[in-house]
């Protein structure tokens, strides 16, 4: 069996992991649309780092065996190569980046990252191993990462929009018991399949990609649905203690916490009507529900923006005049071909009205969108200082657990407040989530789709931003029903 980075990395993580990708990989989920776009990302952020080498070559993917032989030939010609593997030991890798360096090599591993993480260091550990087996004098270990300072004006420049980092002395320190790790590893490979029991690293670095099988027969509201529950989480299970319902009583617990046991135990919600009345009281009419999507790609598709920026293209804006009012329906959907700043700052100056709360979930996101937007684009601060004073967080009630519903497990986010209050449901909607709204529009500015493909998803990304601002609408009502 061979052990490669991939699985070296997987068996740092999981043992269980491990045997599974050599042993049993078809039982291994496909990557959902989240991660698929984590790689896609990876695998463009690669590419333009090569264009920082012009005289580099690309050594062949197309095949395992082409791949390394291609590799071995062209290491005489003493220039970057892209891609090199090397296979010694049973042990393979290849390396982003391998650049000649008087008789000796310098590794650059490329990541669409912001910063120099442990995994990285693990990741050219094993590089610099496999390929110092294969005879190469490795000088210097690099990681290339993503500078999120640089702000782009016209074509994405390579060279100011990576940084490029020595991690030589890290990866010397964790080389130390790297073939210890990899005799365990190749023993693993080659036994029965381990028992592993869950525990913290199921999400650490990454959340593994067998998460939802090993955590199958964990129940709804466990104790890993505890608000801010970290560590208390894992104690109590290691105590095998499943559900909140029979968390001990004795055992120390947040206010919090302690609703959530009681609310397990009474399958009834908590509801404080003075602390949800106070809330009330701080609405003024008219009410504008308002709701931003946003993108916030790795490489900036806009001059003004830095990577990862948020950019909003899209906002929902329900208005209600009166208490007894019907609401008003706005909305707002960038043109997918156009930068959509400016255009997105226009409509909410003309729809936002200057009186009334504007009320928002988790509200400190939108206003932030908002003061980005005027530092970007001129003209609009003095309406910005004056909107953001009227922003009001429908959030606050459930994050203060005025009112607690089982339902929610643990959680003040819309998607699970939603259903304890009402009877809507994103489930039947093709776009459910921000995430997937996200990627939805993204696809859209950034390709080569036919007039009917673009026309379905802006319906579905429509649909999916109305939604969150009615349910808005709904969860006010519902409080002000309790509190009646």
């Amino acid at each position: 069996m061979i052990l490669t980075k991939s699985k070296y990395l997987a068996g740092l993580q999981c043992s269980l992991l491990l045997w599974t990708l050599v042993n049993d990989k078809s039982s291994i989920p496909e990557p959902d649309e989240a991660q698929q776009k984590i790689f896609d990302v990876g695998s463009k952020i690669g590419l333009l780092a090569t264009k920082l080498f012009p005289d580099g070559i690309k050594v062949t993917e197309a095949g395992f065996i082409e791949n390394i032989n291609q590799t071995k030939e062209l290491l005489k010609q003493n220039k970057p190569l892209f891609e090199a593997g090397f296979l010694t030991n049973n042990l393979f890798s290849r390396a982003d980046i391998l650049v000649p360096n008087n008789g000796s090599y310098d590794i650059i591993e490329v990541k669409s990252s912001t910063q120099v993480k442990e995994i990285n260091l693990h990741d050219v550990s094993f590089q610099k191993h496999v390929y110092e087996l294969a005879g190469l004098k490795i000088n210097k270990c690099y990681l290339m990462f993503i500078n999120n300072t640089y702000i782009k004006q016209g074509d994405i420049n390579p060279n100011l929009l990576f940084k490029k980092e020595d991690i030589t002395e890290q990866v010397i320190q964790f080389s130390e018991g790297i073939q210890e790790r990899i005799a365990e590893m190749l023993k693993i490979i080659n036994e029965k399949k381990p028992n592993i029991k869950i525990n913290p690293n199921c999400s650490k670095p990454y959340v593994c990609s067998l998460k939802d099988i090993c955590w199958k027969n964990i129940p709804k509201n466990s104790v890993f649905q505890l608000a801010r529950g970290g560590k208390k989480s894992w104690e109590l299970f290691n105590k095998d203690i499943i559900r909140i319902e029979d968390i001990p009583k004795d055992f120390k617990l947040t206010t919090n916490q302690e609703i959530q046991r009681n609310c397990e135990i009474s399958k009834k919600p908590l509801i404080n009507k003075d602390a949800i009345k106070q809330f009330l009281n701080t609405i003024q009419y008219p009410i504008y529900y308002f709701d931003f999507e946003t993108i916030n790609p790795c490489i900036p598709l806009y001059d003004g923006l830095r990577p990862y920026q948020r950019m909003p293209f899209q906002y929902s804006l329900h208005i209600q005049e009166t208490p007894e009012g019907k609401c008003k329906h706005i909305s707002f959907l960038a043109k997918e071909t156009e930068d959509p700043r400016q255009a997105i700052l226009e409509s909410m100056k003309n729809n936002l009205g200057d009186k009334g709360t504007i009320l928002a979930w988790n509200q400190s996101f939108e206003i932030g969108v908002i003061r980005e937007l005027c530092e970007q684009i001129e003209g609009y601060s003095d309406w910005a200082i004056k909107v953001l004073e009227r922003f009001n967080d429908l959030i606050i009630p459930f994050k203060n657990f005025s009112y607690y519903n089982p339902i929610q497990q643990g959680s003040a986010s819309l998607k699970k407040v939603l259903p304890a209050l009402t009877n809507l449901s994103y489930q039947d909607l093709i776009i459910g989530n921000g995430g997937d709204a996200s990627n939805a529009y993204e696809l859209i500015a950034t390709s080569k789709l036919s007039k009917e493909e673009v026309k379905k998803i802006r319906n579905n990304l429509e649909k999916y931003c109305e939604l969150d601002t009615l349910a808005e609408v709904e969860i006010l009502k519902a409080l002000k029903k309790i509190v009646k």
